[in-house]
């Protein structure tokens, strides 16, 4: 079921209350939106690159509450799970610019050493929202444990973040074969020449 509410007042949220580093600071916080009768919304991610997906995505996670809180992985968690070559973009403007994005309300630094889903089980929200490949079943009924709600999204975009990377890459290289095959060749064959 959607949510009719869509925001809370201003006042409810400190400007200082709105990007958090640790993620106990997030406790007095939801308190008090519980207290204000709030509906909390979750979801979590690297957001890599912030594209339309990401932007439909938190909107949809929106539609379910009043707050969204977003959990962003540290730089040190995305090279853990996706390579030495990412993020391309660091966690502190990460954090910065899905905070710039309408819907969200709170985001909240995920940390490689953090438990496992220990900002869940910190803010136990109304409602998770996740993608299909998030979560296997059995970690959907255990999750189900400590959230009101959990709603699975679809992908809102046509390629992901790391599509769009392996795309410049590919680009990248094929730019470079062209341009600089034949320097590279005609140097070889001035260097031959004049041996």
């Amino acid at each position: 079921m959607i949510h009719t509410v869509h925001t809370m007042p201003a006042s409810v949220l400190k400007g200082t209350e709105r990007q958090i580093i640790e993620q106990t600071r997030i406790l007095p916080i939801v308190s008090r939106l519980r207290k204000k009768g709030a509906k909390i919304v979750m979801t979590q991610g690297s957001y890599d690159l912030v594209h339309i997906g990401h932007a439909r995505y938190l909107a949809a996670a929106k539609r379910h509450g009043d707050v969204l809180i977003v959990g962003i992985d540290s730089d040190k968690k995305i090279r853990k799970r996706k390579g030495p070559e990412r993020p391309i973009v660091p966690q502190k403007e990460r954090m910065e610019m899905v905070l710039h994005l309408r819907p969200v309300d709170i985001v909240v630094l995920k940390r490689l050493k953090d438990p496992k889903w220990n900002l869940i089980k910190l803010i136990r929200p109304d409602v998770l929202i996740a993608t299909k490949d998030t979560y296997n079943d059995k970690e959907l009924q255990q999750l189900k444990k400590i959230c009101g709600d959990i709603i699975v999204l679809k992908r809102m975009a046509t390629t992901t973040t790391s599509a769009k990377i392996r795309l410049l890459q590919i680009k990248t290289t094929k730019k470079l074969e062209r341009v600089l095959t034949p320097k590279l060749v005609r140097a070889l064959q001035e260097a031959l020449a004049g041996v």
